[in-house]
């Protein structure tokens, strides 16, 4: 089944610049540009005088527009629009299968109190086993820590207990595409321990515990270094917090990519904590890529 990159799309300025970044990313991987504008035949509760007539002409008329933005930027790119009605979520999950990515806008709650994925991207990333990267509008980045459009290095968050090679080929493919560097990021700490001792035994231990991580974190990714030779690698390997230092590595990156775990509890399915916290915090594009 022919891929191509997958935007979802709304009207809103989150949606609108989730679709320039899914156009130049079609354009890196020689891949057509498909927007999906997804709406409901429902009654609209909030504006009940807006009849289904105006609301198909405004639902045909937001993916025509944003098709004719991007051919006017991008004038080579084969872009195609969709149209679906039901519930969004799961039309763009069914989206996301020919998906090459699937690009989502994320919106925002402003620099001190964070950012919000919302409920219809957070319930697609922790639902679809294809890789979904989220966007922010540039009006809502924090004051100076908006890097230029398609600046900075590829940061990867790494487990080096459960590496994934769906994680490492996502992060080290979009480098090469893209000529940027790969910043690699694993964080570690100390199993709680108790006693009068502990915290002396484990500052005794610290060089040798972190030499054995970095000998550990530089294995997993030998063999992709090897496949992408032209990748610049900085490792990254401390004791610290991995959402923290993730997000403090993220401030001038122009993509993080974080892992997911294909796997349900009895509340749903869900992210793990890391990856919800840079989903929440994150300014720059997030890539989610689940794994087994």
């Amino acid at each position: 089944m022919p891929r191509t990159v997958t935007v979802g799309l709304d009207g809103s300025r989150e949606s609108m610049a989730a679709v320039g970044w899914a156009a130049r990313e079609a354009l890196a991987r020689g891949l057509p540009l498909r927007i999906v504008h997804v709406w409901d035949l429902a009654p609209d509760v909030h504006t009940p005088l807006t009849g289904p007539d105006t609301r198909r002409h405004w639902a045909e008329r937001t993916p025509r527009k944003a098709a004719e933005w991007v051919g006017r930027r991008h004038p080579g790119l084969e872009v195609e629009t969709v149209q679906k009605c039901g519930e969004p979520a799961k039309a763009l999950c069914e989206a996301a299968e020919e998906a090459d990515p699937l690009v989502l806008g994320s919106r925002g709650l402003g620099a001190v109190t964070g950012f919000v994925v919302g409920s219809v991207s957070l319930a697609v990333v922790a639902r679809t086993p294809r890789p979904v990267v989220l966007v922010r509008s540039r009006d809502q980045q924090a004051p100076g820590t908006e890097p230029p459009a398609d600046s900075g290095d590829v940061v990867l968050g790494v487990d080096i207990s459960h590496p994934c090679d769906e994680l490492l080929e996502f992060a080290f493919a979009h480098a090469h595409r893209h000529g940027a560097g790969l910043r690699v990021v694993h964080s570690w700490n100390f199993p709680l321990a108790w006693g009068p001792d502990a915290a002396a035994a484990a500052a005794l231990i610290e060089g040798e515990v972190e030499a054995a991580k970095a000998d550990a974190l530089a294995a997993v990714l030998l063999p992709w270094r090897h496949k992408f030779p032209e990748v610049q690698v900085t490792e990254e390997c401390r004791l610290g917090r991995p959402a923290s230092d993730l997000l403090a590595a993220a401030r001038d990156a122009r993509l993080v990519v974080v892992g997911r775990r294909n796997r349900t509890s009895s509340i749903g399915a869900h992210t793990g904590p890391v990856t919800h916290s840079v989903l929440h915090h994150c300014a720059a594009p997030v890539a989610v890529v689940p794994h087994d």
